[in-house]
């Protein structure tokens, strides 16, 4: 009797563990894609001098792998970054960038636009 209750226990621990590993290899792990309406939104608050150092670095911080242009222009936003960035006027209430990064960054977040109008205009075609 207490071999037959020993099997019984062992044999439904192993279902439940077999079931959770198998459900767990089902079950395609949530990943965030950076799209370029996301990097719009960003570009245009950085602009307007509404965005934060951690909203910048959460958007344009992050490898794009699935498009190749959009990542052309997430390096080239960081690189703007990297040139003309005052996080820490931005802590105080002031704009991200100086003046002349926002001037590079409102022609970056134009070619983007454009890029982006002509792709949907493409697809009604």
């Amino acid at each position: 009797m207490a071999l037959g209750l020993y099997l019984v226990v062992v044999l439904i621990c192993l279902l439940v563990v077999g079931g959770t590993v198998g459900l767990l290899m089902m079950v395609r792990t949530p990943r965030y894609r950076t799209e370029p309406n996301h990097l719009l939104q960003v570009f245009d608050r950085v602009l307007a001098g509404q965005a934060t150092e951690s909203e910048w670095h959460a958007t344009v911080g992050y490898p794009i792998r699935h498009d190749a242009y959009l990542e052309s222009v997430r390096r080239k936003a960081q690189q703007i970054m990297d040139e003309h960035g005052r996080p820490w006027q931005a802590a105080q209430g002031g704009s991200l960038l100086s003046r002349s990064g926002r001037e590079e960054l409102g022609v970056l977040r134009d070619e983007l636009a454009s890029r982006m109008i002509d792709k949907e205009g493409k697809r009604e075609f």
